[in-house]
């Protein structure tokens, strides 16, 4: 019998090396070969220019969506996200209505002034209106909630507390009072119900003092969808009195909610019925001024109760604000900021004992 053995992998040095020397210019010829090969392939892949396939194809990237941090809504595209903000005070005596400009604003903070009469203070980013007024007179508590914008305050002088703290150099005062050329009166109305501005002036005067962007922390914003059974449709605010209690009504198909004032609709008087998206009552105490002063200075630091409507339901929150320069935060009852529907914010303060809210 005779077996087979199996061819061994291995390479045979010596009969390669005899091999070679025979066969020197065979072996010289396929080396080259290889190398000419090696090269060439080198230079033929190094040589291939990239394809741009979205120019080639003419595909254009999705552009990234950006949001405004005062409201959430979608600016359009190029727009900066770090515009200024200013706030504006705005009378709300009856010889004051209807005012200009409160529609556009992004974010009003409603309060009582003095004696009864409430007064707004209106923030302003990315929408910015033609006219705005009356222009009235500064509050603490209004620089309160302005200052963590890090918002121009535009005001006409004030009460003494207010302007010794605006005046300190930490804020970007522009009151009418230093800045009388972006200001005018109207002929329209009498003093002092007739102070106006508008951007145009606004934002030369802005620019003049370096204040071009504004970085803050805003509230929390989302999509909001109707309920699909809202609970609360008609919610009833009362700050002081039938001139000044004010109303709203939930509409379902532009989940907003139409505003009304003194038992009237309230107006606009270039954009029409005022209408937020989200409305939010916050309860808080206040304080005598001391002294001469008869009046009183609402607690704005700290915390207290507050109610979020939006889609037409009612939340029950609570606010916090740890002091003057810190956002005034809306807390749910996990404990977890609560998201506010993108537009317009109107924020009224109400004070224990004087004012309440209703829903229904």
């Amino acid at each position: 019998m005779y077996v087979t053995k199996p061819r061994s992998s291995k390479i045979d040095l010596p009969r390669l090396k005899a091999w070679l020397a025979k066969h020197r210019l065979a072996a010289i010829l396929i080396a080259g070969s290889l190398v000419v090969f090696i090269v060439f392939q080198a230079l033929i892949l190094g040589s291939v220019p990239s394809v741009d396939y979205n120019a080639e194809y003419n595909i254009k990237p999705r552009p990234q969506k950006v949001y405004s941090p005062l409201t959430g809504v979608q600016l359009p595209d190029g727009e900066t996200v770090n515009k200024p903000v200013t706030a504006v005070m705005i009378e709300n005596s009856p010889d004051a209505r209807p005012q200009s400009g409160l529609k556009d604003a992004g974010i009003v903070y409603e309060a009582v002034a003095e004696g009864g009469i409430t007064r707004f203070i209106a923030l302003y980013q990315h929408t910015q209106p033609e006219l705005i007024g009356p222009v009235r007179s500064l509050r603490i508590y209004y620089l309160d909630w302005a200052a963590p914008y890090q918002a121009s305050i535009a005001h006409v002088g004030g009460s003494g507390n207010a302007l010794a703290e605006v005046r300190n150099g930490n804020y970007r005062d522009i009151d009418q009072f230093f800045n009388a050329g972006s200001y005018w009166r109207a002929t329209d109305r009498y003093a002092p119900h007739n102070m106006y501005t508008n951007f145009e002036r606004l934002n030369e005067l802005n620019r003049a003092k370096g204040y071009t962007s504004s970085e803050f922390k805003g509230f929390e914003r989302v999509d909001g969808e109707p309920a699909e059974q809202p609970s609360a449709t008609s919610i009833a605010v009362n700050f002081s009195s039938d001139l000044y209690n004010t109303t709203y009504t939930y509409d379902a198909a532009s989940n907003t909610y139409a505003r009304s004032l003194g038992g009237a609709e309230h107006h606009d008087r270039e954009k029409g019925r005022i209408t937020p998206s989200s409305v939010v009552v916050i309860q808080v105490n206040a304080q005598s001024r001391g002294g001469t002063d008869p009046y009183e200075d609402l607690i704005t630091s700290g915390s207290g109760q507050a109610h979020v409507f939006q889609n037409g339901t009612a939340i029950e929150a609570t606010w916090k604000k740890a002091d003057r320069n810190s956002p005034l935060e809306l807390i749910g009852s996990d404990g977890e900021p609560i998201k506010l529907n993108r537009g317009q914010t109107w924020v009224g303060a109400i004070t224990s004992g004087r004012g309440n809210v209703s829903w229904q």
